[in-house]
């Protein structure tokens, strides 16, 4: 009897040894496959159209396309997540090697699950593929405290139109729970462990969430909060509406 199929990973950066270097560090592991090299954001979006990664590794400069732009094309086309919460695309995971807000907040907005810096150690990285391809656990603290100051700064506005108060409405009470908690970038586990559930439910739980909102993955659940005014810089987590 075989066993679960590798993860399907996609190289974008255009320093060939950059890529190299990558490769050897995910192929090392069982359960991981790289499937192709892209050197520009044009040939990354082809190769994931053609490929069907299950995780795009995308580097922010490159010749030509940039991989701010390739992210947003590639998961215009992926759509919500799937009913068991994993993407129903490839996942993009942003490394570079500046650790610019500008960058950050244009990642995300483009549909990016995770955003590492290439200082990281293979460790992490290999981490974060797992990570970013089952959808779970997207935002790592350090990344949810910038977008809370983001908003906290003075001048920042958050969004209220009537059609996401409407998708809020169809929220259940645990649900709009879970997502105030997600918003705080709380894993899986501590929700399970706050709300004395077990982490099956919960992660049923935010599956509804992003189905309902129409979300992608647990980074636009964060985004989507703040401008929402679900949740408000300096609230304790888990603050009811």
């Amino acid at each position: 009897m075989t066993g679960p199929r590798p993860l399907r990973v996609l190289l974008a950066d255009d320093h060939h040894l950059v890529r190299v270097g990558f490769r050897i560090i995910l192929e090392v592991e069982e359960d991981i496959e790289v499937v192709g090299e892209a050197a520009d954001g044009e040939r990354a979006v082809g190769m994931a159209a053609a490929l069907r990664p299950d995780v795009v590794l995308m580097d922010v400069e490159m010749p030509g396309m940039d991989g701010l732009e390739a992210t947003r094309r590639i998961t215009a086309t992926a759509g919500t997540a799937d009913a068991d919460g994993s993407p129903s695309g490839p996942a993009v995971l942003i490394l570079t090697t500046f650790d610019r807000e500008d960058y950050l907040f244009t990642a995300l907005q483009a549909g990016a699950s995770g955003f590492l810096l290439k200082n990281g150690t293979p460790e992490e990285l290999v981490h974060a593929v797992r990570i970013v391809a089952r959808g779970d656990a997207l935002l790592a603290p350090e990344l949810t405290r910038k977008v809370i100051a983001a908003f906290a700064r003075p001048g920042a506005a958050v969004t209220a139109d009537p059609a996401a108060a409407g998708a809020l409405d169809r929220l259940t009470p645990r649900e709009y729970e879970v997502l105030v908690l997600m918003a705080g970038g709380a894993t899986n586990a501590e929700i399970a462990q706050r709300l004395h559930l077990g982490e099956t439910t919960v992660k049923t739980h935010v599956s509804r969430v992003l189905a309902k909102l129409g979300l992608r993955d647990r980074v636009q659940a964060v985004v989507y909060a703040y401008e929402r005014g679900v949740v408000q810089p300096g609230a304790a987590a888990g603050s009811a509406r």
